[in-house]
């Protein structure tokens, strides 16, 4: 599993979009977002499939993102993790 490249990324950048609307989180390099000084959110890919890990405690929760269900799933785990402080 390696870390998503601008190809991998582009494949997303609609989801891209809908992340960058969300308050709480910056991204400092695409597809890398932070909340604060701590890495939030970054993707991976591995056979052809893209995951997004994302922090939603002390920990990050890998979630798989190639269908509509899979980016319901990541921006549910991402408003929750944004709306605790």
């Amino acid at each position: 599993m390696r870390h998503a490249r601008d190809c991998d990324l582009d494949l997303i950048e609609p989801l891209l979009i809908e992340l960058r609307r969300r308050a709480g989180m910056t991204e400092r390099k695409r597809g890398v977002f932070y909340r604060g000084s701590k890495a939030f959110l970054h993707f991976h890919e591995d056979a052809g499939a893209i995951y997004a890990d994302v922090r939603t405690g002390d920990e990050f929760e890998r979630i798989a993102i190639a269908s509509e269900a899979g980016h319901s799933t990541l921006l549910g785990a991402i408003d929750t993790a944004l709306s605790r402080r």
